[in-house]
C-alpha cells in the first residue's frame, strides 16, 4: 500500500516540483496539497494523509504554529519540514512542535522518498548537512538551566548510538557503523529512551543537549 502524503507550501513551483518528483515513485502518493499553514487541519481532516511535508515559512500561519495547531486539535501525522540553511532557530523550534524530519529544499528524490518512509516508520531524519548547525542551536537552547539527571548513566556503548541518532541515522545505518546486529541497536535505542525518561529519539537528542551529553 502506498504512503499517502500531503504538501503544505505557498510556493505553486516548489509544490509542483515535489509533486513530479513524488510521482516517480512506486510507493509514495500525493493525496492533497495546501497552500498555507491555516490550511492544514483540514487539509488533514480532508486527506487523512499518513505523512505530511510542510514549509516552515507561510504567510499566514507558519509550519511551526501549524504543528502547535495540530497537537491543539490531537491530529498530529507524522511531519517533515522543509527548510534552508536560514532557518535553524526554526528548526529548533520545529524540532520541539514534534516535527519528525527536516530536509532541504533540494533534496533528491530517493533521499525525499527515504525520509518519507523513515518517518512513515516512526523514525527521526534530520539530514547530516544541517545536523551540525541544528545541534550547535540546541547547545545554546540549552545551555542554561539543565534537566534533572537521567535515572541511569549512559554506558560508552550508548553514549556513541546516541550520537549517531544525533545525526539522523536510522537503526540499520547505526548497525553498520557500530559493527552490531540491528537487533542489538534496536535495543540500546530503546534503553536510551528508557534511562532519558523520554518517548522518541528527537527528545533524547534533545535532552541529551541539555544534559550536556553531545
Amino acid at each position: 500500500m502506498k504512503i499517502k502524503v500531503m504538501l503544505a507550501d505557498d510556493q505553486n513551483l516548489v509544490r509542483q516540483g515535489i509533486c513530479s518528483l513524488l510521482e516517480l515513485s512506486d510507493n509514495i502518493e500525493v493525496v492533497g496539497q495546501v497552500v498555507d499553514g491555516s490550511e492544514v487541519v483540514e487539509g488533514i481532516k480532508r486527506y487523512s494523509p499518513d505523512v505530511l511535508l510542510l514549509d516552515i515559512r507561510m504567510p499566514k500561519m507558519t509550519g511551526i504554529e501549524a504543528l502547535r495547531a495540530m497537537n491543539e486539535a490531537s491530529l498530529m501525522v507524522p511531519s517533515i519540514i522543509l527548510t534552508t540553511f536560514d532557518d535553524d532557530q526554526l528548526v529548533l523550534e520545529g524540532l520541539q512542535a514534534g516535527a519528525k524530519g527536516f530536509l532541504l529544499k533540494d533534496v533528491s528524490l530517493d533521499s525525499l522518498v527515504n525520509a518519507i518512509e523513515k518517518v512513515h516508520q516512526g523514525e527521526t531524519l534530520v539530514q547530516p548537512a544541517i545536523t551540525e548547525r541544528i545541534l550547535k542551536g540546541l547547545a545554546a537552547l540549552g545551555s542554561g538551566q539543565k534537566e534533572a539527571e537521567p535515572a541511569e548513566e549512559l554506558s560508552p556503548k550508548e553514549l556513541e548510538v546516541l550520537r549517531l541518532m544525533a545525526g539522523g541515522y536510522s537503526n540499520r545505518e547505526i548497525s553498520g557503523a557500530v559493527h552490531k546486529s540491528e537487533g542489538t541497536v534496536k535495543n540500546q535505542v530503546s534503553s536510551i529512551l528508557d534511562k532519558l525518561n523520554v518517548r522518541d529519539r528527537t527528545q533524547a537528542v534533545l535532552r541529551a543537549i541539555n544534559l550536556g551529553l553531545l
